[in-house]
Order: structure tokens, then sequence, then C-alpha cells
């Protein structure tokens, strides 16, 4: 394991720019309930692709704020708080000048909290919601005002800028572009089962230039694409990461 993590630390070091994919995981470690695993939101909601689908926002608006904030905990966001992770990749671009480009598949804005500034949300975000008719934005605090959040120009209810079930996945061809264009393609904490975004590493391995590596708890089914597989926890892996980067 140690070798290992000398051998990434020694690509870090040398990368220009870096290409993270962050799933799951890396929220996780923050606290952050997913929806995956074993004791993840899929199995204590019954019906939660439904819940969380474009058709019942459009055909159940109130009920649909409801269950969404529910389900998303919404009101404890702003107690996450950045891991050592989220801290390393953003020392990366600002202390030692890497070009970092992170695609993430997570919701949390915990990047954006740990300073991190090229971040392709691919699922959109929860920090924020807009009008469907004026396209007025509107922040988290003004979304949990009410139990129905609406529009203060037209009263409009307002739909939260996380792509739901059924929407389009974004920034994707921006992703591909870092994939294949990046030195180091790191992937962090996911399982590598969404689609399209689990795409992303058979991109990567097959361009020239990156190397890549993966940090995951468990094994996934594309460990075999990657130069280098760390089987570990992410914030204790990253601590010692962090000593290792020069």
């Amino acid at each position: 394991m140690h070798n290992k993590l000398e051998q990434l630390a020694a690509i870090i070091t040398k990368a220009r720019h870096i290409a993270v994919l962050s799933g799951a995981g890396i929220s996780t470690a923050s606290g952050i309930p997913d929806f995956r695993s074993e004791n993840g939101i899929y199995t204590k909601v019954e019906r939660v692709e439904y819940l969380l689908s474009e058709t019942y926002y459009y055909q159940h608006p109130k009920q649909f704020w409801i269950s969404f904030k529910e389900i998303f905990q919404l009101d404890q966001m702003d107690s996450y708080k950045p891991n050592a992770a989220h801290e390393l990749l953003a020392e990366l671009e600002h202390k030692l000048g890497k070009q970092v480009t992170i695609i993430t598949q997570n919701v949390d804005g915990l990047h954006r909290k740990a300073g991190s500034t090229h971040i392709l949300e691919a699922h959109g975000t929860i920090a924020s919601a807009h009008c469907p008719t004026c396209k007025r934005s509107y922040s988290l605090a003004h979304v949990l005002e009410k139990d129905v959040p609406r529009c203060t120009i037209d009263n409009f209810i307002l739909k939260p800028d996380v792509v739901l079930f059924e929407g389009r996945v974004q920034h994707l061809e921006e992703a591909y572009e870092a994939a294949q264009n990046c030195d180091l393609f790191l992937t962090l904490g996911s399982s590598l089962e969404v689609y399209p975004v689990k795409e992303l590493p058979y991109y990567a391995s097959r361009a020239e230039r990156p190397a890549t590596a993966i940090i995951n708890l468990s094994p996934t089914s594309q460990d075999e694409l990657f130069n280098i597989v760390i089987h570990d926890e992410l914030v204790a892996t990253f601590s010692r990461l962090r000593e290792l980067i020069k």
C-alpha cells in the first residue's frame, strides 16, 4: 500500500493537469449519506427514483419538495464540512499550482467549500434552485425558508439545480475532454456504476497522456483500467498522501 501511495505522490508532484472524478465515497467521509451503499438512501426510501424525478416534480411539485428536502436532509447541508481529500485537491491547485479539474457526481458543494475552482458538477448542486419560468436563481437559504419554495417574481414553484432522474447529466463534453487531456486521471470514492460518468475511466485509459489511479474502499468492475488501485478509506489515505507530496 505504501509503495502505491509513493507512486501516486510522485505522479501528482510531476503532473501539471489533474482530472479528478469524485463519487459518493468522498462525501460519506464527511458524514453525508449516499444512495447506493448497503445502508444508503435507496434502502431506506421506497420509490426514490420516482420521488426525485422530473415527472414527479412537474406533476406534483408541492409533494416533490417535501420528499426532496427529506431525502437530501436539506436542513443539515450547511453543517457538513470538507474533509482531507477535498482539502488536498484544493491545495494542489492553490499551493502547488496544478490545473485541477474536478468532475463530481456529488451535489453537496464540498469541493467548492474546500476552495477548488474548476468543478464540473455532473449531477448539479443542492446549493441552489431556480424558477423554471423566469430563470431567476435562488440560494439554499431561500429554499429552506418555506416548505415549498417559490419565485419572488412570479410565485412559481422553484426547481432544484440537482439533476433529477430523467434529466440530463451536465458538463459531459468538458468531462470527456479533461479525462483525455490530463496528466493524471484520479477516481475517488466512486463505485463506477452510474452511466454515463462511469465511462470516463475507459476514455482516460485509452488516451495517450494520463496515468490513471483509483482510491475506493471497495473493488469496482473497472479496476483493471487503472495503473494504480488503492482500496482504503479516503480521509486516512489522503492524510498520508499529503505527507508524501512535495
